[in-house]
């Protein structure tokens, strides 16, 4: 008997045929049932691997038994049915392995390991730590900044402003991923690919359109669009007054969740975009306030302090312009207007009105850690992100407290949760590349750095300098260095009679330089500390950051946490992650160290918070480091 004739009379190409079939149907349903039902892309993948498997499988069994009046039996020659059905099952298994093992494309995610009291381990660990890259949700977006189409193209501010307010709201519903707007944000004046930037941000909807203002008359035309194919979802144009601009928000986001089919929870229901004021001049100086915050413009933020007071006279219950102006104060600097003491003021003065608000508690954060008060500045971080878990920002400042106080592990965590919101905040890379340069990993650090010099980070290059260091590149370090300590505005070198022939000197001795240099090196740093120690002989009030890390290069420890004790310096964020570097456990291992943390105020986070990750509690308020 031939082949094809013993394969059809045991029926394998009728039930080959049949199997394909409802096989190809099963498929095609689950193409589109999976991810209605937001399931993660690889379970369609296992899906149809099944399905393929299957196949062989079906025509293996249908070779080896045969339907009968008495129910399925085996075919005749059971000893080579078994040995089929064996060859089957070892082939399924090797399909499994390969598909979980084998492919290129497969990265096991491997979780940070648990911290240890050895430094050593810290940085053999930190090395495994990477960003993590969550799959595509069909409920994502990423809200673009709105094209300016006034007559006179001197509304950026409140196309800018539009488009965030559609942003802010959006980000609010649970149901929805919003792409953090540092990220969104950075495309503007770009014509990259939609596909290029759904990529970039993970979403799969792009939200786009214009604002055309002219006098009271306002126009917003709205498109959602899907990244994958640029097909239009929805497009729609509205017309109004100013004191229409909130209604046409609400109607804009409404249309958009529902074009998603997202769920809306509680109040969403009832309105989606808040009305911060009734007042339409006093949030049009908000929206002008908020384009010199975000964009770090600090000449003009002593403007948007005015701005923002001028809007809070005419509403005194705006409470995100107190919030706001709380804000300007903290990241502001001095000699534009800036204060720390108007920060908690205007700070305490939002939460009294809107007690719902993040901003505020973590400008308190901001302040309580600039005082030193870290026990304070936790309660108010970790309220801030109750409140807003999901935005990058309370992420981010809740990642530096974390590790300025020695919770590593936990602020790399919140670190890389702000990055998978907002993958281009620029001072959330600048901080990220820091880990990864202490876990010896200068290559990721130095992309990192980059990428956060291509988005407006200011002292990137500093970064990268940090990068030629670790290199042996010193001389390339002292070329990215120079500028930067040299910038006015951060105090870096009122200190120096003369920065600009001062600073070269110290480069040379502090980076690279043999023994005569560092001795130069040393006079001047000497003469920037006694400047600042002698009062009345600097400008600046603190000592700068270069100086005290200076003193750890020339390795005066026990003289430098002296220094550090008595105050805060120009950069304590700056400062204090350094003390938890695998490099800097010399400093942590001093008997001295354990008295400068009670000083300091780390002891008693400890004792109320735990341990940190490379110290041992002794008795309360006494701590060992590696």
């Amino acid at each position: 008997m031939s082949l094809f004739t013993e394969l059809t009379r045991r029926k394998v190409f009728k039930v080959g045929g049949a199997y394909l079939v409802v096989a190809w149907l099963t498929v095609q349903a689950a193409s589109i049932g999976f991810p209605a039902f937001d399931a993660p892309p690889w379970a369609l993948r296992i899906f149809i691997l099944v399905s393929l498997l299957g196949f062989p499988i079906a025509l293996v069994f249908a070779w080896a038994f045969e339907l009968t009046p008495n129910g399925v039996r085996p075919e005749s020659g059971a000893r080579s049915t078994r040995a089929i059905l064996s060859i089957a099952a070892v082939l399924t298994l090797m399909a499994f392995v390969w598909y979980f093992k084998g492919q290129p494309s497969y990265r096991a995610e491997t979780p940070p390991p648990k911290a240890s009291a050895s430094a050593d381990a810290t940085k053999q660990s930190s090395a495994d730590v990477t960003i993590a890259t969550a799959p595509v949700s069909k409920k994502s977006i990423a809200v673009l900044p709105f094209t300016d189409l006034s007559p006179t193209h001197d509304q950026e501010y409140f196309s800018d402003g539009m488009a965030e307010e559609l942003l802010n709201a959006l980000a609010k519903v649970k149901d929805l991923k919003v792409a953090g707007r540092t990220s969104s944000f950075s495309f503007k004046g770009k014509n990259d690919d939609l596909r290029t930037i759904g990529k970039t941000l993970s979403v799969a909807n792009i939200l786009e359109g214009s604002v055309r203002k002219q006098g009271d008359k306002v126009r917003i035309t709205a498109q959602l669009i899907q990244t994958e194919d640029g097909f239009h979802l929805w497009s729609e144009s509205y017309d109004g007054d100013l004191s229409d601009v909130f209604a046409l928000q609400e109607r804009i986001a409404r249309a958009i969740t529902e074009q998603l089919k997202v769920v809306l929870e509680g109040d969403q229901k009832t309105r989606l975009v808040q009305i911060g004021t009734s007042n339409t001049e006093a949030y049009n100086l908000y929206l002008q306030a908020t384009q010199a915050l975000n964009q770090r413009d600090y000449p003009r933020m002593r403007d948007a302090i005015d701005w923002l007071e001028q809007a809070l006279k005419m509403d005194p219950n705006f409470a995100r312009a107190e919030s706001r102006l709380a804000m300007i104060h903290v990241v502001g600097w001095a000699q534009y207007g800036a204060s720390e003491a108007e920060a908690e003021k205007h700070a305490r003065a939002a939460i009294a009105l809107d007690p719902t608000l993040a901003e505020p508690q973590y400008v308190l954060g901001f302040v309580a850690r600039n005082q030193r008060h870290f026990l304070d500045a936790r309660v108010v971080t970790d309220r801030a992100r109750a409140l807003e878990p999901d935005d990058a920002s309370v992420n981010f400042y809740d990642a530096q407290l974390l590790i300025n106080t020695g919770y590593t592990w936990r602020g790399i965590a919140q670190l890389d949760h702000a990055l998978a919101i907002d993958p281009m905040l620029p001072n959330a890379l600048h901080w990220r590349a820091i880990q990864y340069l202490f876990a010896d990993d200068a290559d990721t650090a130095e992309r990192l750095w980059k990428r956060a010099g291509e988005v407006g980070l200011s002292y990137a290059n500093a970064g990268l300098a940090q990068i030629a260091e670790a290199r042996g590149d010193f001389a390339q370090a002292r070329t990215l260095q120079l500028p930067f300590l040299l910038k006015n505005g951060n105090g870096n070198a009122d200190c120096l009679k003369t920065p600009e022939a001062s600073l070269p000197i110290y480069l040379e001795g502090a980076l690279g330089g043999d023994a005569a240099a560092r001795a130069k090196a040393l006079v001047v740093l000497n003469e920037c500390l006694a400047a600042v120690s002698n009062s009345g002989a600097g400008k600046s009030e603190k000592v700068p950051l270069w100086a005290v890390l200076g003193l750890l290069r020339f390795e005066q420890t026990d003289r430098a946490l002296q220094i550090i004790a008595q105050g805060p310096t120009s950069d304590d964020a700056g400062l204090f992650n350094y003390f938890w570097s695998p490099k800097r456990r010399d400093v942590r291992r001093l008997p001295a160290f354990a008295a400068f943390a009670r000083k300091i105020g780390l002891a008693e986070l400890w004792d109320k918070y735990g341990a940190p990750d490379v110290c041992q509690k002794k008795a309360a308020g006494d701590y060992v480091c590696e």
